[in-house]
């Protein structure tokens, strides 16, 4: 007897404060001040899915009011189609911005439910489990050199082997203080844990351009960092051409790109060494998934780029999963929307590792009890 497919019945927005850490990018950006959104996909059979997405709840909720036509009524074990149907019915008015990304989180809640519904992790029905553990780089600020020596040390308590600095005041005095800043870290972690440096080049305004990101390059190989992330404007795809053609070190950038159709210039071209695809903006799992092995014929690092939630965190351990070759996976802290928001929080093993959920969907379950108190 044919079964009657699990429909869509309703989606619901809450948006996250009380918790957000320090940005980079405004210097007015408070713990009250609402960036992330988590979004559930409500079923007819009572399953639930939930995604996030790196976005206001108010930006969030306007896409949703947008999307929703297109979404309820719809099958509930059918996330690239429906979210591929998201997206070309909004042709106009997305393409991109607060579209894409409330796209992303409702594509990520339709793979947690696809999971859930076929009893298996999203990641072995993207194709396969490459892997059951993968190093997460703790995503810090840089401080001033008294502070930035404190975050460090705070940084490798929590058990991370790898930790990125990224943002202020790197790039914004002059080619000593960074310098200070990155002899800092180095002598403060020791030689054994891996450090990447994220300029923060998509900040408004950003003043620097080929010649100083080169130079700072050439500066940063002689600490052993990684990577050299957004040293230049998200869209100077011309200058990251040339700058990772001769910087010394791998160049890294992406978090701010939206759907797999502005990734691919980026990786046939080979503008970057590591390609950073956030899941929650860029148009979900289905699209990072793509992303990913696009990269991975182009012989580019596919590293997922992780200013985010506990949610989303577990999207990008089944993302990172299911791709061949995956080193990282980038783990903001300290934040309560990761460390708080789901029943079992991640935390590094003794030799600085992530396990990748093995259970149903994204393998976690919501702390409600922290989503009310974060809730909007």
């Amino acid at each position: 007897m044919y079964a009657v497919p699990m429909k869509i019945i309703d989606i619901k927005i809450t948006g996250l404060a009380g918790g957000t850490v320090e940005g980079g990018w405004a210097d007015e950006l408070k713990p009250e001040d609402d960036v992330h959104t988590i979004v559930e996909v409500l079923t007819d059979e009572g399953l639930t899915g939930v995604g996030s997405v790196f976005t206001s709840k108010s930006l969030v909720e306007g896409a949703v009011k947008l999307l929703r036509p297109f979404l309820i009524g719809e099958r509930a074990d059918e996330p690239m189609r429906v979210s591929e149907r998201l997206r070309q019915s909004t042709f106009w008015q997305g393409r991109g911005g607060a579209v894409e990304h409330a796209i992303s989180g409702i594509d990520i809640a339709l793979w947690d439910l696809f999971g859930k519904i076929c009893n298996q992790p999203v990641a072995r029905l993207l194709g396969g489990c490459y892997r059951d553990k993968i190093k997460p780089y703790g995503s810090i600020l840089f401080d001033e050199p008294a502070k930035l020596r404190d975050k460090l040390q705070a940084t490798v308590s929590r058990g991370f082997k790898a930790i990125k600095l990224g943002w202020r005041p790197f790039g914004r005095r002059d080619a000593k203080t960074d310098e200070q800043l990155i002899h800092t870290a180095r002598d403060t972690v020791g030689p054994n844990v891996e450090l990447m440096v994220d300029a923060g080049g998509s900040e408004q305004f950003w003043p620097h351009g080929y010649k100083w990101a080169l130079q700072t390059a050439k500066m940063l190989v002689n600490y052993d960092v990684v990577w050299f992330e957004e040293a230049l404007p998200p869209d100077d795809i011309e200058g990251f051409i040339e700058l990772r053609r001769h910087a010394p070190l791998p160049i890294a950038t992406g978090e701010c790109l939206t759907r797999r159709q502005t990734f691919r210039p980026w990786l046939e071209r080979h503008a970057v060494d590591v390609i950073q695809p956030d899941c929650t903006k860029c148009g979900g799992i289905s699209e990072a998934i793509r992303i990913a092995w696009m990269a991975y014929e182009h012989n580019i690092w596919y590293v997922p780029h992780g200013w985010n939630t506990a949610i989303g965190l577990a999207a990008d351990l089944q993302l990172v999963a299911a791709v061949p070759v995956a080193r990282y996976v980038e783990y903001l802290t300290p934040t309560p929307y990761i460390d708080e928001l789901i029943t079992v929080p991640f935390k590094p093993d003794a030799e600085g590792f992530l396990r990748i959920p093995e259970k149903p969907g994204l393998g976690i379950e919501l702390n409600r009890d922290a989503l009310k108190r974060y809730g909007v």
